[in-house]
């Protein structure tokens, strides 16, 4: 196995490993499965037109159920989606 170079900053160590085989520097035949359930998915900023009264009626509903309405979009948004899959 080589030595792992010492570096100046985190740029610097992705160009590193950008250009260079990790399996050379480490012994990865030991390694185990890890899961992170606490990470978070990326999320895109997205805009979308509603009519007033739909997003009124949303942020009612919303207020009611005490959720923030954009969290209650999502929450309706992956229901479907997920219904959507479901039936395919």
């Amino acid at each position: 196995m080589k030595n792992i170079p010492e570096f100046k900053n985190s740029i610097e160590e992705a160009r590193f490993w950008d250009t260079h085989d990790s399996t050379d520097y480490i012994d990865w035949s030991g390694a185990q499965k890890t899961v992170f359930p606490n990470l978070k998915f990326t999320t895109e900023s997205i805009s979308i037109r509603l009519p007033s009264p739909m997003l009124a009626r949303l942020k009612e509903i919303a207020n009611e159920k005490d959720v923030p309405y954009q969290s209650l979009m999502k929450m309706y948004l992956s229901e479907r989606i997920d219904k959507e899959v479901a039936t395919k």
